[in-house]
Parts: structure tokens; C-alpha cells; sequence
């Protein structure tokens, strides 16, 4: 039981992150990074509003996720890490995927 709770606690660290970035970044003015350290963006987002809330959209759903995947974890930890070594391969590729449409409708 214990490893199931850390498993839960994990994700939870993993989920924070993302819920907060999506939350407080909306309204920012400043366009929201997809990779850390990316200051080419400025240049790129002609709608910051409107591309912020899409990637509010997009942080939230990760957190999403990893909040999913924790509460699996607890109660079914085999389903738990199946999911997430799905979310942490493939889901990165989706979650990519989804930047780039967005950053090019909004570019």
C-alpha cells in the first residue's frame, strides 16, 4: 500500500506544476512556453490572448493526466504504470503535436 501512495504522491507533484502554469499564465502577456527557456515566441504569437488560452487548455489537460494516472496508481497499480509510461511516450508526442497546431494557428 505504501508504494501505491507514493505512487499517488508523484503524480500529484508531477500534476501541480501544470495546473498551476495553466492557471496563472492565462491571462499573462507574455505567450506561454512549451519548452522551458524558448524566448523566440515573442516574435512568433500575433494573438498572445487567445494562444495563452489555448495552452492553459493544453498545460491543464497534462495535469489532468497525471492527476488520472495517480488515482489509477492507487487503486489499480499495475493499469497505473501501464497508463503512465503511455503518458510519458506517447503522450509527450500528442501533447507536442498539439503545441505546434496551436502555436501555427496563432502565428
Amino acid at each position: 500500500m505504501a508504494g501505491r501512495i507514493i505512487g499517488l504522491v508523484c503524480c500529484l507533484l508531477c500534476a501541480f506544476p501544470f495546473f498551476v502554469m495553466g492557471i496563472y499564465n492565462k491571462g499573462s502577456m507574455e505567450p506561454i512556453n512549451f519548452w522551458s527557456g524558448d524566448t523566440s515566441l515573442k516574435d512568433k504569437v500575433k494573438d498572445v490572448k487567445g494562444y495563452n488560452k489555448e495552452m492553459a487548455g493544453l498545460l491543464k489537460k497534462c495535469a489532468s493526466f497525471f492527476l488520472g494516472a495517480g488515482i489509477l496508481l492507487l487503486a489499480f497499480p499495475t493499469a497505473g504504470i501501464v497508463l503512465l509510461v503511455f503518458g510519458c511516450t506517447v503522450g509527450i508526442y500528442l501533447a507536442y503535436r498539439v503545441y505546434k497546431g496551436i502555436l501555427g494557428r496563432y502565428s
